[in-house]
């Protein structure tokens, strides 16, 4: 025996005892994976597995939904309505119908006073596609505020805008299936490993299959990147010159799809004046990546038969988001890459259903990619919905980035947050917290009574969380899929769906607005919405019933398809949704106005997922098998960094940007550079006390990735007593 071991212990599976498993779908991410939750014989929940047969993970699970079913009965869930007169009473139970009327009152109460839009409701990517229909149809039809968003801003709404900019619509063009097809893959800021294990999994069964080029342009050495057969490290928020640097070598040696960019696009020789000032010597002196890199890197995008893009936060999380996303889809509309298998520009989603509230939600429009801006579009569900066409605004109100700076200015005066947590997402805490305490009324509906935010709220709703209730998702590849309730909700908490409902019917519009009794019919009401032979977004031909046998069905399924399926990709007629039909290639030079190291603060900071954890750890953090790998704060530095300034590994540290502090704990690796360090961004009153709140022009989604800090020594005692205090979630 090894090292003198006599007796060899084996290894036990422990028998969970599962009576009943039950089919669902997973909650977390957007990679959308079918599970089936084990029940045992007292009908509590104690296994997840994954469904072999599902398309999408084929059996496959990461840890987080490995122990997902851990949720139902996870400490911190609300009981029962409870509310209070300002945020420092304490709280007191009610019943729904008191917290209902009191929460009509006092939103007429703010618009009476204020105006409609003086009362803000802010969404979430992680309730069903048919409550965020329901609550569109609340907010839009009966409550009548403009000031509507969906905290997808923070994630993805550099990729919404880019795709409108680019194609028409939103609505990533591509699939998994890609992987399958392509001969090169461009990661541009994505870490799928870790942010979306089972869609690089995906990916590394299609090159064990067939060999291709893996290139990530990531400034930090991700685990993808260590899987790369190129990494390019690029300086921060320089991914534009990069992309016009390619382009600028595609179309100089004559590597471009000439006849493609004639049929399908415009603008084309504008983009080609602007790349001729980023040749790889010039670009590279901005971007950190040497010229020779961005020549072969061309030469094989180009060259390939056909050559795909994916990103997620890297690029949208930038005062460049947009620009970014559009800077992709040049690149792969000059090199015919669109709509076509192996060759798209597919945007890895962040949220579990971040795709249902661009669908359905009315967040930024009106139902099914509906704009307020057209009046056809107000005129027609107006109708469909039996109100008045002019209760509606004739154009978008504010982003989720725009409410909270309105609050400070007195524009806001009441807000209901739905499944979102600003006091740890949004950039800069402090002033978040300063702005939260100025409203006059604040509404908190959540699985999670103990979310960081409800310390400021007035009023507070428990909802069910996702197996606690029935709808579809919408997942990265515009798969829809069927979650079905697998336990009755915690408590006396409520659906999501129900919520909204109820409250509608205290609202005037809604007694003339039919609001549906179950999430099976409101579904039945979007796929009459979705009709129409030029409408991408077409689920018409889908049921809950089928959805659930096909194990998720992409769109557009249309009436009268078969089989299940769905098309897997958009634009393969070429035809894209500008009037003319054509794609647009847009011009993008370079403006740089990122907060950049500096003597004061020498340090560039950068933030990301890591794979045990989801969003602000309302979740994760209360599983055991989940927060065990990653229960506190801390900081990657560099060695030769540290040896320079004096710190040892495992001590802890003070950060400092010039909005706020940090206290973390220091890991050395050589994953990254000299001038930056990597900060989780899961942490309550951690990285966001730091991060830059500047937004995107067209996305108004913020600039998290860049920023520039300082690190100082700190007494360690006390860091270890916020260490632990922290720790107690």
């Amino acid at each position: 025996m090894l090292f003198g071991r006599q007796d060899r212990k084996k290894i036990k599976i422990l028998d969970k005892k599962v009576q009943q498993w039950k089919y669902t779908t997973c909650g977390y991410c957007s990679t959308g994976c079918s599970i089936e939750v084990g029940l045992d014989e007292k009908g509590k929940a104690v296994a997840t597995r994954g469904v072999a047969s599902a398309d999408v993970n084929r059996g496959k699970l990461c840890i987080k939904g490995i122990f997902e079913h851990e949720l139902f009965e996870a400490s911190g869930r609300g009981n029962m309505p409870i509310m209070r007169n300002k945020p420092w009473d304490a709280w007191q139970p009610t019943d729904w119908d008191t917290a209902l009327d009191k929460m009509a009152g006092e939103i007429k109460r703010v618009q009476s006073q204020h105006g409609r839009d003086a009362f803000a409701v802010v969404s979430t990517g992680q309730i069903m596609t048919e409550e965020f229909y329901t609550l569109g149809k609340l907010v839009r039809g009966c409550i009548g505020t403009n000031n509507y968003d969906g905290n997808t801003t923070l994630c993805m709404a550099s990729a919404v805008s880019g795709y409108k900019r680019s194609f028409g619509s939103d609505g990533p063009p591509g699939c998994y299936d890609d992987f399958e097809h392509t001969d090169c893959l461009i990661a541009w800021g994505s870490n799928l490993p870790e942010q979306h294990p089972i869609i690089y999994w995906r990916l590394k069964e299609a090159l064990e299959k067939r060999k291709f080029p893996l290139i990530v342009v990531d400034p930090r050495v991700t685990m993808f990147a260590q899987f790369a057969d190129i990494h390019l490290p690029i300086t921060p928020g320089t991914d534009v010159v990069l992309q016009n640097a390619l382009m600028h070598v595609i179309l100089a040696e004559g590597l471009e799809d000439r006849d493609y960019i004639e049929a399908h696009t415009n603008g084309f020789e504008a983009l080609e004046n602007c790349v001729k000032d980023y040749d790889p010597i010039t670009a590279a002196r901005i971007c950190g990546i040497d010229e020779d890199t961005i020549r072969n890197v061309a030469r094989l995008y180009a060259k390939a038969g056909k050559a795909m893009s994916i990103w997620t936060m890297g690029i949208n999380q930038s005062t460049h988001g947009s620009d970014g996303v559009v800077g992709i889809n040049n690149l792969n509309l000059i090199t015919g890459n669109i709509g076509t298998p192996g060759g798209t520009s597919l945007s890895i989603t962040g949220q579990c259903n971040a795709m249902g509230t661009r669908e359905w939600s009315s967040c930024s429009g009106l139902p099914g990619y509906r704009a307020l801006e057209n009046q056809e579009h107000r005129k027609e569900i107006a109708e469909f919905w039996g109100i008045d066409e002019s209760f509606f605004p004739e154009k978008r109100g504010m982003f989720m980035t725009d409410i909270l700076p309105a609050i400070e200015t007195g524009q806001i005066k009441g807000l209901w947050l739905v499944a979102t947590n600003p006091m740890t997402s949004m950039p800069n805490t402090p002033r978040i917290r300063k702005t939260l305490e100025k409203l006059d009324f604040v509404v908190v509906q959540d699985a999670y009574q103990d979310v960081e935010t409800n310390q400021y709220s007035h009023l507070f709703l428990p909802a069910a969380v996702w197996a606690e209730k029935t709808g579809c998702f919408t997942n990265t590849e515009r798969r829809v899929n069927l979650i079905r309730p697998v336990v009755t909700p915690h408590a006396d908490s409520k659906p999501d769906f129900w919520i909204f409902s109820e409250l509608a019917k205290r609202f005037e519009n809604g007694q003339k607005i039919h609001f549906p009794e179950t999430p099976s019919e409101a579904f039945d009401e979007m796929k009459v919405l979705s009709k129409g032979s030029k409408r991408t977004l077409d689920i018409s031909g889908m049921s809950h019933d089928l959805i659930e046998q096909s194990r998720g069905i992409q769109w557009p399924y249309r009436e009268g398809m078969e089989g299940g399926k769905g098309d897997p990709r958009l634009y393969t007629d070429g035809v894209f949704q500008y009037p003319d039909g054509k794609a647009k290639l847009i011009a993008l030079p370079f403006i740089d106005n990122n907060e950049r190291p500096c003597e004061d603060y020498p340090f560039w900071m950068n933030s990301g997922r890591v794979v045990e954890h989801f969003h602000t750890r309302t979740r994760t953090g209360k599983l055991g098998n989940c927060n065990k790998f990653s229960p506190t704060p801390y900081m990657e530095m560099n060695p030769d960094a540290a040896r320079e300034l004096g710190i040892r590994h495992q001590t802890y540290v003070r950060l400092v940007s010039r909005r706020g502090d940090a206290v973390v704990l220091v890991q050395l690796t050589q994953r990254v550079p000299r001038n930056m360090v990597f900060i989780p961004f899961h942490f309550h009153d951690c990285v966001n006390r730091l991060s830059l709140g500047l937004l995107d022009p067209h996305s108004r989604q913020p600039a998290y990735k860049q920023c520039s800090v300082r690190i100082e020594q700190t007494d360690q005692k006390q860091a270890a007593k916020l260490n632990a205090e922290r720790r107690a979630f």
